[in-house]
């Protein structure tokens, strides 16, 4: 034997065993370990979602997977169940991503709080075993039946049983050669492909990437498809046995003769499987020319039909899925993990705010995340509806990135202010709720031909604000701040709003030039010492220089009130904002004016302070 020979022949040797098999599902491919399953598929977004779960085994299936014959059906059933699981949960990430659903969609939704789709699912699996039932084991002897009829030689001969074991074949490569022409299966052939690979790689001793993977055989001993042939031909030799045996063909009525063979083949359905399994355990253990010709119809018929070469994007998907099953397998701590499907809109609104109330947000929170991705008022949340996978995906990435401390806000980019769309991120505070009552009382007291002074600008929100509200008043605004980031942020609210805007560097007055009709400011005014007890997305990811207002929160105040009137035309005003209890020692600052009022937010605390000089 040459080197080369030797080197061919040591390669096709199995290096490593594995005991954990595989499922091609809909776009993606499950695999079973000894702990865990996990199952990979490509969502429409061309990303590879996992789903991973521990399986918890009951001391009496562990005793039944120990015994010859019943571990065969066990095994069975629970792939039955398993595998129907899997590929809802696999068809649940490609739920219909349309627009709102029809009549029947929103009825299922509001009035039993289920997914019309979950429904669907369960009864085409029903659908699908009557279909097996009818197909593999009615038509078949139904047919023998009528050949009877018609031929009173066949009844009672080993024609009749030799022509029913061929029917049933028959039946079985048409079906599996038929659902060929369906592209959703030739598809799921391509990854039944990429699961054989992964495996055979593994076995191999090939190192798990796709390039490399590709090169693997997608024919595997331990494949499905031989299992069912195997049970095909036992079906065939152990049905006929019992029939005949018991006498079955004897029966005079026809119809009797046919409902009772169905019987024995469902009763027997147990037994043939169990020793189904154990030939197809037997065999995969064995690797020669004898041992090779009871494998290969099972073989040719994978080549044939149930298999298809897939794709290296496939092999990624097939790659991720047997990965997360070793590293659970082999560290029981590793979480488990789940698709991103949709839901009812109750239901996991509720989840996401205890989500939420655990890590200390604010529900409110929750509820704007939702109204945003789903384009409705936070009003409207409380109509139910269907929320599909596209949209329960970005509120899963949304949440996820706030359950990290960091602003809604920041995670979205924007958010509306004063009827203005104003971009915003770390360079500068995320505008209140309370601000826009500031630039309305600004926008209310601009007349014809001012010139308005945004003092401290931040995002630029109150100057972009007021020059798109009276930009038909010939009105000019500057707006300036300490902080260049925060310059460029407004410059950008101000491009995206469409409106003139002077901005400057410096600071407070520093830079400017000129009079005005009005002074806007809305500056730091917490207390230093407050700083680290605020919330947790303020005080670690909004700039700190936009909220300390040094030891009393009143420095910038007193800044303002030495400089202010220097920079204000005549009759010129001063508007601010300013926390909680503080508007007697800001007025206490301004003892020079006409008149000053002190107007109140939202919870009627004492907030915006008017004064005219």
């Amino acid at each position: 034997m040459s080197e080369k020979e030797r080197k061919t022949k040591t390669a096709k040797k199995k290096k490593c065993g594995t005991y954990i098999g595989g499922q091609a599902v809909l776009e993606g491919v499950t695999f079973l370990g000894k702990s865990c399953a996990a199952t990979a598929v490509r969502d429409p977004d061309g990303e590879i979602q996992i789903e991973a779960t521990r399986v918890n085994r009951s001391k009496a299936a562990t005793v039944a997977a120990k015994i010859p014959l019943v571990r065969g059906v066990v095994s069975l059933f629970t792939s039955l169940i398993r595998g129907t699981k899997t590929l809802m949960r696999s068809a649940a990430v490609f739920a219909d991503d349309g627009e709102e659903g029809g009549k029947v969609e929103k009825w299922f939704a509001e009035k039993l709080k289920v997914n019309v789709m979950d429904i669907v699912t369960v009864i085409s699996v029903v659908l699908g075993v009557v279909l097996a039932v009818g197909l593999f084991i009615f038509l078949p002897n139904f047919v023998v039946g009528l050949l009877k009829g018609a031929f009173p030689v066949l009844a009672g001969s080993v024609w009749e049983f030799v022509l029913l074991g061929i029917f049933k074949l028959a039946i079985f490569l048409a079906y599996l050669t038929a659902i060929l022409l369906l592209k959703d299966i030739r598809r799921l052939y391509m990854y039944h492909g990429a699961e054989h690979k992964t495996i055979n790689a593994y076995e191999h001793g090939v190192e798990l990437v796709p390039e490399k993977v590709r090169e693997s055989s997608r024919i595997h001993d331990r494949c499905g498809t031989s299992f069912l042939f195997i049970v095909l031909l036992i079906n065939v030799v152990l049905i006929s046995l019992v029939n005949w045996g018991i006498g079955i063909h004897r029966v005079e009525n026809e119809i009797l003769q046919v409902l009772a063979r169905i019987g024995v083949e469902v009763v027997l359905l147990p037994l043939i499987a169990g020793i189904s399994y154990e030939i197809l355990k037997l065999l995969a253990k064995f690797d020669n020319k004898f041992v090779n010709v009871f494998k290969a119809p099972g073989m040719l018929l994978q080549k044939l039909l149930t298999t298809r070469e897939p794709t290296d994007d496939m092999l990624e998907v097939a790659i991720a899925a047997f990965n997360k099953v070793l590293e659970m397998d082999a560290d029981p701590e590793v979480p488990e993990t789940e698709f991103v499907t949709g839901g009812i809109l109750s239901k996991m609104l509720e989840a996401t705010k205890e989500q939420f109330a655990k890590a200390d947000i604010d529900s409110s929170d929750a509820e704007w995340l939702y109204s945003i991705v789903l384009g409705i008022r936070r009003s409207e949340l409380t109509k139910e509806r269907t929320v599909k996978p596209a949209e329960s995906k970005r509120i899963k990435d949304i949440a996820t990135k706030r359950l990290t401390g960091r602003p809604l806000w920041y995670i979205i980019g924007d958010t509306d202010f004063c009827d203005c769309k104003i971009k915003v991120d770390e360079r500068a505070l995320i505008p209140r709720p309370e601000t826009e009552l500031l630039a309305d009382a600004v926008i209310k007291s601009v007349e014809n031909g001012d010139k308005v002074l945004d003092m401290c600008t931040g995002s630029g929100c109150i100057a972009v604000a007021v020059a798109k509200a009276c930009r038909d008043k010939g009105v000019s605004v500057t707006a300036s701040d300490v902080s260049d980031a925060a310059i460029m942020l407004a410059r950008e609210n101000a491009n995206y709003n469409s409106v003139d805007v002077n901005f400057v560097v410096g600071d407070l007055f520093e830079n400017v030039h000129g009079r005005f009709n009005i002074i806007v400011s809305n500056p730091p005014y917490i207390k230093s010492e407050e700083i680290p007890s605020l919330q947790r997305e303020v005080r670690e990811h909004e700039p700190r220089v936009a909220l300390d207002g040094g030891a009393d929160g009143l420095e910038f105040y007193r800044r303002l009130a030495a400089d202010v009137k220097s920079y204000l035309a005549k009759d010129g005003m001063l508007i601010m904002e300013c926390g909680e209890g503080q508007s007697a020692a800001i007025l206490n600052m301004f003892p020079k004016r006409e008149y000053a009022i002190v107007l109140k937010d939202l919870y009627g605390a004492d907030r915006f302070i008017k004064i005219v000089f």
